[in-house]
């Protein structure tokens, strides 16, 4: 199990940080900076621009006196969860996805560049996901035999859903209209992966599965194994999405929810020079139809408000949100509010495979054992071992692994991280780029600021006296680069129905410091290796609704498109 004894102690030294000398990190605090500088508010905002940038709590998280919780789920989030079923951090199974926070987003950053080959799900730092889904349908909905972060490892006895070892990615490249050349000569290149995971590393696509898949009756689900079986044959597609940081989110989580809905009202009726749609492809229709409605992908109760987390805009607080969620279900650690296991999207699917499964079968009783010595749940040792294992696997009831405490200080730590300070605020190349930004359109889907209102915690887990332990951001300009809203940039092996939550800019100049990374890994699946290709894929495509800001870009002198580049490192 990876330990963090030294890092907790640094951590508590600087705990107290808030908006300081540019850059110094350890300055006096100074207030002749411009509003921008300070990226989260001056509740949000921390000046430390190190490698440790995005791990620094908010100077809210201090005032409510929850500096210690703070620094608590930190190490919960850093350290490794272990196979053990009981002691520190236990219970990680039986299938998972990874084993920490840090895999997939190390140094609280986003998820490293996948190099081409194998796929190295174990890799610390490789934060990108699988997407499996059906490509013939107009949603494009995912796939219901694996999960929708699919688990690639398996706690013996049981079996990974997908062999990672099978998986392989290679970069492909395309040219766009200009030959991927700026007129003076300066040369860029865009590539984009493409990932094969074959049928033979499916579990439930084994022969001695496939029978009793197809027998399964429709169970009334939004997702039906009888529906798409056909797909284990190889009808799915695969993509690739990148993790995002996870400092700042309770920053976006304190923007009024009828602020964001204005802001889709907006781009719904905005209009170019000549009385077209502002956006070439509209809204995604699953958030406006006329008017807002909270229909997406996940369809919680309407009261949250408009989702605002995730490419796919499936969470929303924070609180029920990316954080909250994939806790659980990246390491299948139970907890009080979710005493079950993360499994297929159809709910029976890997149940069923692992059942008759004779090695499975063959392990499961010394299994059972071990995780229930005292026998408390004799429903898994009935004797028929089919159907103990399947028992199991559904359960509902199964005992708490993660405690509330734990699951309190994971989420004070997420709500608590603040963003860091814009970096070279006065130098005259980030001001000039800054004004650019506004001049060729940037700033249409990627909005500067927004004003955070009341901050109303909300609560769906409505953990007792979860909230009051919770950083709060009231009436705050943050300034995350991100208008909230999903567009289409209509690339090559495009994300998965091709809407996508506009990526906030703030803090990724610091990802390459942050974690070592060979490349900047910007866009929704690392295919941008710099900015400058970054920019360049919002405008390969024609039909992008971004094809006209990237066009004015192009026609930038170096100079000026050099500017542009610092100004988004900067923020």
């Amino acid at each position: 199990m990876k330990k963090s004894f030294l890092f907790l102690t640094a951590l508590a030294a600087v705990a107290l940080v808030g908006c300081k000398a540019e850059g110094s990190g350890d300055g006096p605090q100074i207030d002749d900076k411009p509003d921008w500088f300070y990226t989260g508010g001056k509740t949000g905002t921390t000046t430390i621009t190190s490698s440790m940038a995005f791990r620094q709590p908010t100077p809210a998280t201090e005032a409510v006196g929850s500096g210690l919780k703070f620094t608590q789920g930190d190490q919960v989030a850093e350290t490794e969860y272990v196979t053990n079923p009981t002691g520190r951090q236990h219970g990680l199974g039986p299938v998972y996805v990874r084993a920490s926070c840090q895999h997939c987003h190390p140094n609280y950053s986003h998820g490293t560049s996948v190099p081409a080959g194998k796929y190295d799900a174990k890799n610390v730092g490789n934060g990108t996901l699988l997407v499996l889904y059906d490509p013939s349908k107009p949603s494009e909905p995912y796939v219901s035999w694996v999960a929708g972060m699919p688990q690639l490892f398996g706690v013996a006895p049981f079996k990974a859903p997908i062999d990672p070892s099978q998986i392989t990615v290679e970069w492909k490249t395309v040219t766009d209209e200009h030959g991927n050349q700026f007129a003076d000569g300066e040369k860029y290149e865009l590539r984009y992966p493409d990932v094969t995971i074959p049928t033979s590393a499916l579990y439930s696509a084994q022969a001695q599965f496939r029978s009793a898949l197809e027998a399964l009756p429709s169970n009334g689900a939004n997702y039906d194994i009888t529906k798409d079986i056909a797909l284990l044959d190889g009808g799915y597609e695969v993509r690739l999405e990148n993790t995002i940081g996870v400092y700042g989110s309770g920053l976006l989580d304190a923007i009024p929810d009828q602020d964001i809905i204005d802001q889709y009202a907006k781009e719904a009726n905005d209009k170019t020079a000549d009385g077209q749609p502002m956006l070439k492809n509209g809204l995604n229709p699953a958030f406006w139809n006329g008017g807002f409605q909270n229909t997406g992908y996940y369809k919680n109760d309407p009261q949250w408000g408009p989702k605002r987390f995730t490419y796919a805009l499936t969470r929303g607080p924070i609180m029920d949100a990316a954080g909250a969620n994939a806790i659980w279900n990246i390491t299948n650690v139970t907890r009080s509010d979710r005493q079950y296991h993360y499994l297929d999207l159809d709910g029976r699917v890997y149940a069923t495979c692992a059942s008759i499964d004779p090695e499975v079968q063959a392990a499961f009783p010394d299994f059972v054992k071990t995780i229930d010595p005292n026998g408390e749940h004799p429903e898994w040792a009935t004797g028929n071992v089919e159907k103990d294992i399947y028992t199991y696997l559904t359960s509902k009831t199964l005992p708490q692994e993660m405690t509330d405490d734990e699951f309190t200080q994971v989420m004070v730590w997420h709500r608590g991280l603040a963003v860091p300070a814009a970096r070279d605020v006065t130098d005259k190349k980030v001001l000039r780029g800054k004004e650019l930004f506004t001049q060729i359109g940037c700033d249409y889907c990627h909005r500067p600021s927004w004003k955070t209102g009341q901050d109303e915690i909300r609560d769906p887990n409505n953990f007792k006296g979860f909230t009051a332990q919770m950083p709060r951001y009231q009436n705050q300009t943050i300034w995350p680069y991100t208008d909230m809203v999903q567009h289409k940039l209509c690339m090559e092996n495009d994300i998965r129905t091709g809407w996508c939550r506009t990526t906030p800019l703030w803090g990724r100049g610091l990802h390459r410091q942050a974690t070592g990374d060979r490349y900047e890994a910007r866009l929704h699946d690392t295919r941008a290796r710099n900015v400058i290709e970054a920019i360049m894929w919002h405008g390969y495509n024609p039909n992008s609704d971004a094809y006209y800001p990237t066009q004015k870009f192009y026609k930038l002198n170096k100079e000026d498109r050099d500017a542009v580049v610092a100004f988004i490192n900067a923020i």
